[in-house]
């Protein structure tokens, strides 16, 4: 059951709930998504690419021997419970199980978006740009900037990656690196000021999607102060649910409580490595 519930017994008590500051979901909508998939695994089909040639009177057509590739996600099962006992509820002035629908939801749209960290995470062969990319100056290992994105959209435009439903995936401090560099907060470069509103969110054609830390693993940063943050392009990650997610309350007469349980089954996969660039940013 929810921990520390005394803390909440009270003759008078504020009805309205402060909950821990916590993020949901923010990526689901940004990837190529399958749903009600059935199986354990979805495969993700991959065509590859050919050149026209001439045309030559009375002679066979030259056919583009295209190839067909496949990559497949596989589904994890999960779930965020818990209990809130009727014998609480009964001395507390707000609705706990629908406080409680709320932690589990967020804390299972958390969960899926680390699949799609992983995935991205985990391409075997993604464009990179080095955390010694700067703006302007010499060569020197440093925080997200406009140089860095701009060497990010040069490398996804060399690849032909379409220029619309492009994404960029940082971390918080990534966006406070780039906030002190100032192409990216001019009016002179960018139509929104980013100092006026604290956020950027699209520049350079990416649309930004920022997270913080997270229990999950998020956007991890190593031992060095590197942190990888990701561009990429919506079909080049795929996401295949076996079930989406799903909130229920039952309730279970040997707790005398009821199960706030939200759950769901899905799989991520990098689908094109071309259409994925992988930042380094020191912090």
């Amino acid at each position: 059951m929810a921990q520390s519930i005394t803390n909440a017994f009270v003759t008078l008590f504020d009805a309205e709930v402060k909950q821990a500051f916590q993020a949901e979901s923010v990526l689901r909508g940004a990837v190529r998504l399958r749903s009600g998939v059935s199986g354990n695994t979805y495969k993700f089909p991959k065509l590859g690419k050919g050149s026209a040639t001439a045309r030559i009177p009375q002679t066979d057509v030259t056919p583009l021997n295209v190839t067909y590739s496949q990559v497949t996600a596989t589904m994890s099962d999960y779930n965020a419970a818990e209990y809130s006992d009727i014998f609480h509820q009964a001395k507390v002035n707000f609705d706990e199980r629908s406080e409680l629908v709320q932690v589990v939801s967020k804390a299972i749209g958390r969960r899926l978006d680390q699949l799609i960290i992983d995935a991205l995470a985990g391409a075997s062969s993604p464009n990179t740009v080095a955390n010694t990319i700067v703006t302007s100056g010499s060569a020197a290992a440093s925080n997200l900037n406009v140089g860095k994105l701009i060497a990010a959209k040069k490398a996804m435009d060399a690849k032909n990656v379409p220029l619309d439903d492009r994404h960029i995936l940082i971390h918080a401090n990534s966006l406070a690196g780039l906030l002190a560099d100032e192409r990216a907060i001019s009016g002179d470069y960018a139509a929104i000021k980013g100092l006026v509103s604290g956020d950027i969110n699209t520049f350079l054609g990416f649309k930004f999607i920022t997270i913080g830390d997270r229990d999950e693993g998020g956007l991890s940063i190593d031992g060095s102060s590197d942190r990888n943050v990701y561009a990429f392009h919506r079909s080049a990650i795929g996401m295949a649910e076996n079930m989406g997610q799903k909130t229920e309350i039952n309730y279970v007469p040997e707790k005398t409580s009821f199960l706030v349980n939200s759950m769901f089954s899905a799989g991520s996969v990098a689908i094109d490595d071309e259409g994925i660039t992988k930042i380094t940013c020191r912090e």
